[in-house]
């Protein structure tokens, strides 16, 4: 693997595991007791303002919050500017949302991952993630309204994929960025799709699998190329041509992630 196409396979947004992993417990997929390592991987991951709790606990403490919620009731949010959809209305959390770009809606309650930066006394650098929970209205409406399925979020993602490819050749963006030109060529191999746990379909895996590597794609497009190689136009040409893309991508996580799980 090339190290444009390493950059491009980073881990998924931290919502996204959140909400297919609990999803799956809820459902009774998984047992409980995989549930927060699953989710935090090789990070510490903290709540804050969990029901019942008076400090930051860990994410393992903070489960039995969700226990009595059905998996239907837990759906994954990827907000953006212009685009509020899956958010219950106005308030804290749809702001926090709308900053972090992705959050959690689950019965009542919503979370939203911040990172945390620490150094050790020995000048080492690491992170934490805390989950911080918002209150939300009894009748605050579903994440899923106005997302489209699996089956129509792919064939939106492929055509969007192959849109915004033919656009970037154009463009000539394997010149000035070719990490991102390398990395959008290997999203069109075939992958295993298996980073989901049980009880979600081949659909919603290769859809997961897939839209997960092009979000990190289209996080190394947000920054410019090195040494001023990409002047104002060329810029705004290369985010139009994204920006259906960024969209379908976005799409796409929400709803595999918030797909119907089999028993």
């Amino acid at each position: 693997m090339s190290p444009a196409t390493g950059a491009a396979t980073l881990a998924p947004r931290r919502s996204s595991r959140f909400v297919a992993w609990v999803r799956a417990w809820r459902a009774g997929l998984v047992p409980y007791d995989e549930v927060a390592d699953e989710v935090a991987g090789d990070e510490e991951h903290l709540v804050a303002d969990a029901p019942g709790t008076w400090t930051d606990v860990p994410l393992a403490d903070a489960l039995p919050t969700l226990s009595k919620l059905s998996p239907d009731e837990i759906r994954l949010v990827l907000p953006a500017p212009g685009d509020p959809r899956g958010l219950p209305g106005p308030g804290p959390f749809a702001g926090a949302a709308l900053v972090a770009g992705e959050a959690v809606v689950a019965g009542t309650l919503g979370l939203i991952p911040e990172v945390r930066m620490h150094t050790s006394g020995s000048g080492v650098t690491f992170e934490t993630v805390l989950w911080r929970v918002y209150p939300l209205p009894e009748t605050a409406p579903g994440a899923a309204l106005g997302n489209p399925g699996p089956a129509e979020a792919e064939a939106d993602l492929s055509t969007a994929l192959a849109e915004a490819t033919a656009a970037l050749t154009r463009l000539d963006v394997a010149h000035w960025r070719p990490e991102l030109a390398g990395a959008l060529a290997a999203l069109r191999r075939p992958d295993g799709g298996t980073d989901l746990p049980p009880g979600f379909d081949p659909r919603a895996r290769r859809l997961f699998a897939r839209a997960s590597v092009l979000d990190q794609v289209l996080a190394l497009a947000e920054h410019a190329a090195p040494g001023g190689a990409v002047n104002g136009h060329e810029a705004q040409q290369r985010d139009a041509a994204l920006r259906p893309l960024t969209v379908a991508c976005r799409r796409a996580l929400v709803a595999a992630c918030n797909a119907p799980l089999a028993a």
